[in-house]
């Protein structure tokens, strides 16, 4: 395992339990920002200790789910609950925040869920690698559609629909693909190969799709009139992007996963800049964007949640309360973000208002 934060950066946690075994913690955390060096097109700004005001430090909530679950993905569902991947039991997840209860759909055998979002219908619609399959999962009667894909395991990783209704997804064996609302499958080979992780619909930029290759180094824009993607590179090399995610103004967040930065690309300036995340070694899973503009980021390195203000450039980390959460995706809804914890069966929320 990489170290934790540096003595100088270390943050200080408060537990208490709550009822239906949650856990609410609230941190004091020592932020920490980006220098106030000019914009680079070429290298990361190094974060340095932050001297202004303190933000509103964030609630954030854990609710434990199956044991041996291995909860993978999350999904703000339209009723208020939450729709979760259990990678290892091969099965998708609904939880309650109200109760703490939840409970699980079966998805067939040999499945293995990566990935889940809520379609434009209102249902969950998974990823599926052990499947090689989207699965859309009815919310009220519970209802699988499988459709599968054509050809070899593609590694099923992530998804995200168009303006025109067709469902995006990647593969890591160097794949993307799409279904179509009739149900065609079609599955095309990445311009690099290997890599294609994260995905999503810059529905306030151009509005085509774009993914991130955490193997390939690169994000890649793919016309979705024309389905061709192409590749885009980072100003630092070999630093695998690995999710992204869009904000208001159509600019696109990436998380830097073996660099550990956050990157910022904006399609219409086709500019880059990237900022290191503080700590001595920093490694950025997820990112995600909530509806004020902020970026959310997991940091195991520090086994954190990563809190970055792009108007102050400003750092605020928020660990963990127990070792090893492995928090491997955040989505959202307006004054929340959610995450799920692999490493301790667990669901995460923190309340950003």
């Amino acid at each position: 395992m990489r170290s934790a934060f540096a003595a100088a950066l270390a943050l200080l946690a408060a537990c208490q339990p709550i009822d239906s075994g949650v856990v609410v913690r609230t941190a004091t955390p020592t932020p920490s920002a980006a220098a106030s060096s000019p914009a680079s097109a070429t290298a990361a700004v190094a974060p340095s200790v932050n001297t202004g005001p303190v933000p509103p430090l964030p609630q954030m909530k854990e609710f434990p789910v199956g044991a041996g679950q291995g909860p993978h993905d999350v999904a703000p569902a339209v009723d208020g609950g939450v729709w979760y991947t259990a990678q290892r039991t091969g099965e998708l997840g609904y939880l309650d925040p109200k109760t703490g209860a939840y409970r699980m759909i079966k998805l067939g055998s040999g499945s293995a869920p990566h990935g889940v979002i809520v379609g434009p219908d209102g249902n969950p619609w998974v990823t599926d690698g052990g499947l090689n399959a989207i699965v859309r999962v009815d919310a009220k009667t519970n209802e699988l559609t499988r459709y599968p894909l054509p050809g070899p395991n593609v590694n099923l990783n992530t998804a995200a629909f168009d303006r025109f209704g067709l469902l995006w997804f990647t593969g890591q064996s160097g794949y993307y693909g799409y279904v179509r609302p009739d149900g065609q499958v079609r599955v095309l080979p990445a311009p690099r190969g290997a890599g294609p992780y994260g995905v999503i619909n810059a529905s306030h930029g151009d509005g085509n799709i774009y993914y991130a290759s955490l193997a390939g180094s690169h994000i890649a824009f793919v016309d979705i009139k024309e389905a061709v993607a192409t590749p885009i590179d980072p100003p630092t090399k070999n630093q695998g992007a690995r999710r992204i995610w869009e904000d208001s103004k159509g600019s696109l967040w990436v998380s830097e996963w073996d660099a550990g930065q956050v990157g910022r690309y904006t399609p219409s300036t086709k500019q880059w800049k990237e900022w290191k995340l503080p700590g001595a070694n920093p490694m950025a899973y997820a990112v995600y964007v909530d509806d004020q503009d902020i970026v959310w980021l997991t940091d195991w390195g520090a086994n954190a949640m990563v809190r970055f203000d792009p108007r102050t450039e400003m750092f605020t980390s928020l660990p963990h309360s127990a070792p090893n959460a492995a928090v491997r995706q955040l989505l959202g809804r307006p004054g929340e973000v959610w995450g799920a914890m692999s490493g301790q069966d667990k669901l995460l929320l923190v309340r950003t208002r």
